[in-house]
């Protein structure tokens, strides 16, 4: 069942064009956690982005779009997520592409896909939106088909079931046509997580502002694309389900100002910023991306307490995006100054308010929808035709 997920963030100074009429959004997140002087300025662009803001242009419509079979693509894609296989009925929200401004985009496919990660692992550590990223791009490289030739090598990343779980930590297969690896970890926070106590099995645990989660700091030197994302669950409802407590130089935050869990959030993404950066110096060929939040679409109300996200309609609040800076102001701070790019989605996703599961699906509740998660194939597809384009 969803949770009680934060705000997402919405699109500051910026304008969504939709034929003649423009709107401009008045809210931006919080400031983040840390002192602006511990960071220059985010006008400043990450020097990755020297030629292409790939969050700035429009979506377009593509008639080779979707780019697999949400009814075919079954050995990847989680049923909760597959809409064609579900209660939908309207399709058009699989029939375009992202154009950025005064951007060339490389054609988008499976084989050149792989054979750009050709001898290359490609990681995904995030929640619940990172694992839907990381299932659409196993269909992309599959084309969505049965491919019994690819190969599970979770074992070799400890992510196997354990006993009485409903699921691993995560997923790793390696194409052998190509030797690609793509995995995926979960990881909610980003950050370490400490048992409080060993010998309770319902143990409350220390959230390590400043320290990445374990996995990370046991694998990255293995990776040579990185993909990073943290934020819907930052809420004290996550938390308290999760028996999470803050603690930051090894001690609780107790009632200062990081017990605020949005300070929490940006001094976490600060943080493994700055680990990823400094590890970097080993591995000059690797890439590494924080990619922005995905935005939430409830209206009146919450996933709790009615919200909705019923729009079938393509484009209903613009399809263009001109700002310069992106909405997740707190992220694009975290990387500046570092050799993390970020991957920007949150205004371009924040258009697309009709790709939301909704209440389409055979196992919400009356009255429950999902307006986080989105159908695939769907929105997630151009989040990683943006990582294609910069890898």
């Amino acid at each position: 069942m969803l949770g009680p997920f934060i705000s997402s963030p919405r699109c500051a100074d910026c304008h969504f064009v939709a034929g003649h009429n423009s709107r401009t959004a008045e809210t931006s997140l919080p400031s983040p956690a840390y002192n602006d002087d511990t960071h220059t300025s985010i006008t400043r662009r990450n020097k990755w982005n020297k030629d292409c803001n790939y969050a700035k242009g429009k979506w377009v419509a593509d008639e080779k779009r979707p780019l697999y079979s949400g009814n075919e693509c079954k050995q990847w894609l989680s049923k909760m997520w597959a809409c064609r296989m579900m209660q939908r009925t309207d399709f058009f929200y699989e029939s375009y592409r992202w154009q950025p401004h005064g951007c060339e985009m490389p054609e988008f496919s499976g084989p050149n896909l792989l054979s750009r990660l050709r001898h290359k692992t490609l990681a995904f550590v995030g929640d619940s939106l990172g694992r839907q990223q990381f299932q659409s791009i196993m269909c992309i490289a599959t084309g969505g088909k049965y491919s019994p030739d690819v190969e599970d090598v979770g074992w070799k990343y400890g992510l196997v079931k354990a006993p009485g779980a409903l699921r691993p930590d995560g997923w790793a297969y390696r194409f052998p046509e190509t030797n690609t690896t793509i995995l995926y970890y979960w990881s909610a926070s980003l950050s370490e997580l400490e048992p409080l106590n060993t010998t309770n099995s319902v143990t409350s645990y220390a959230l390590h502002l400043d320290r990445p989660v374990t996995f990370l700091k046991k694998y990255f030197h293995g990776f040579d694309v990185l993909v990073l994302n943290t934020g819907h669950h930052w809420n004290r409802g996550k938390f308290n389900g999760n028996h999470w407590e803050l603690y930051a130089n090894g001690e609780p935050v107790g009632k200062g100002r990081l017990a605020d869990l949005n300070r929490a959030k940006n001094l976490t993404l600060y943080s493994i910023a700055r680990w990823v950066d400094s590890e970097l110096a080993s591995r000059p060929q690797m890439k590494a991306f924080l990619r922005t939040m995905s935005p939430r679409h409830f209206v009146n109300g919450d996933w709790n307490t009615g919200g909705s996200c019923g729009n079938s309609v393509p484009f209903s609040n613009g399809s263009e995006v001109l700002q310069d800076h992106s909405s997740d102001l707190p992220a694009e701070r975290a990387v500046n100054g570092t050799q993390v790019k970020l991957l920007d989605i949150t205004s371009t996703s924040q258009l697309r308010d009709e790709g939301h599961i909704s209440n389409r699906t055979f196992r919400a509740p009356t009255g429950i929808h999902d307006c986080l998660h989105w159908c695939l194939p769907g929105i997630p597809d151009m989040w990683n035709e943006l990582l294609f384009a910069q890898i």
